[in-house]
């Protein structure tokens, strides 16, 4: 098997691990005795929606409305699957959020609110509150997605401009309800998958503007103005931990990048590589994380330590990237290039960087590979790697070398996966 195949190999076992055609029937609740909707926002929704008709009983009711990305979604017979944007939110998905929140509200006490939870899902679910127009929520996204901020903080700002966010969904029905969640966050708390609709919610309107100040986003005035009055008490904060209304919410982690790390390494090993998984939560700057591992690499290769190759140096988690340049990629290739310009070339060893939903950032590849002789022949082709670095191009980069991998939507997410072998 060639150092390309194994690449490829282990970052299907991850994906094979997070399928929601296998995770979502073995957590599946009983049907009640009243009526069950399925609401739901997700780049996996509608593989969850498909794969809860598969299991459910044809004899009990089922309904509902879900919303994943544009190309994410998947035909369904008794749940509607409605496409709308990510990373930035649109009117498709405002119209289907509100349809959802309604559907929530109609429900008893005999009836089972069954929520589908993955990544993706905050652009996804947004019903901006009264006040805030959907112009003024996609600005506040696109600055936000600029900055470099991590999840969490965008999280936070967003579940105080929502009407369904940070666990006001679930608040806002009388039936139980059962959350099936697929976590793309380092941590796997339900109160930052999609920004948590059905989990209790510890943040506030302060560190909602704290962190708009933090990394320099001037949001529009109806936003500011609603923070600030959410600040000074004047609007109810997010239902908070604790919350007696949750005692009949049960939120259920169905699929993490830990079990996807586990999988892809047991692939590995069963190929004769051992591997060293470093953790499924790690975070940062994409090129700064790349040079720590370059410098692990460069020991393990140097003085085999604190393993010998063949090694497969695994980890998971969701970096960032502060756009400063104009190039095309996304987290995985930067990460990718920052570590070809950080090894220069380092003798057998080999890199992959693929988010699991298929696509890194707003192109249409889910991440790429890179190869010992990467500098040299993007040299070849007139190529300044460190050039492109600073214009965030690794996607020109990896294109230019025919290095690009490409999925399609996987349907999944669990965040992003790196292998770096050293043969």
């Amino acid at each position: 098997m060639s150092a390309r195949e194994l690449l490829l190999g282990s970052f299907r076992a991850a994906l094979a691990a997070a399928d929601p055609l296998q995770a979502v029937p073995r957590e599946l609740p009983e049907p009640p005795r009243g009526r069950t909707v399925v609401v739901g926002a997700g780049k996996a929704a509608g593989a969850m929606a498909v794969a809860v008709e598969s299991q459910w009983p044809a004899s009990a009711p089922l309904e509902g409305v879900v919303i994943t990305r544009y190309g994410h979604g998947l035909p369904a017979r008794r749940i509607r699957v409605v496409e709308a944007g990510h990373p930035v939110p649109d009117e498709h998905g405002e119209a289907a959020a509100r349809e959802i929140l309604a559907l929530a509200r109609a429900l008893g006490p005999d009836d089972l609110l069954l929520a589908l939870i993955s990544g993706g899902g905050s652009a996804l679910l947004s019903l901006p509150v009264a006040g805030i127009s959907m112009a003024d929520l996609k600005a506040v996204t696109r600055a936000l997605l600029a900055s470099g901020a991590p999840i969490q903080d965008m999280n936070t700002v967003r579940k105080h401009l929502s009407a369904i966010q940070g666990g006001q969904l679930a608040l806002a029905t009388r039936a139980r309800v059962v959350a099936l969640v697929i976590s793309d966050v380092t941590g796997d708390d339900p109160t930052h998958i999609a920004s948590g609709p059905c989990a209790p919610d510890p943040s506030t309107y302060g560190e909602a503007i704290e962190i708009l100040a933090r990394f320099g986003v001037a949001a529009p005035g109806p936003i500011a103005r609603h923070l600030e009055r959410g600040a000074r008490g004047e609007i109810a904060e997010t239902p908070k931990p604790g919350d007696a209304a949750f005692a009949r919410v049960e939120n259920r982690v169905i699929a993490t990048a830990h079990g996807s790390l586990a999988l892809a390494a047991a692939y590995v090993q069963q190929r004769g590589v051992a591997p060293l998984v470093l953790g499924d939560s790690v975070t940062g700057e994409a090129s700064e994380v790349a040079k720590v591992y370059g410098a692990l690499a460069r020991q393990v290769r140097r003085h085999a330590h604190p393993v010998q190759p063949p090694v497969a140096l695994i980890s998971g988690g969701e970096t960032t990237v502060t756009l400063r340049g104009k190039g095309r990629g996304g987290r995985c290739t930067e990460f990718l290039l920052s570590l070809a310009v950080d090894l220069g070339g380092l003798d057998d060893t080999w890199a992959l960087a693929c988010d699991t939903d298929g696509i890194d950032g707003s192109e249409d590849n889910a991440g790429a590979i890179l190869t010992p002789d990467a500098l040299e022949r993007a040299g070849a082709k007139g190529l300044n790697a460190r050039r492109m670095l600073a214009d965030n191009d690794g996607y020109g980069f990896f294109s230019a070398l025919g290095d690009l991998v490409v999925t399609g939507p996987t349907r999944t997410n669990v965040n992003d996966y790196r292998v770096i072998l050293l043969a």
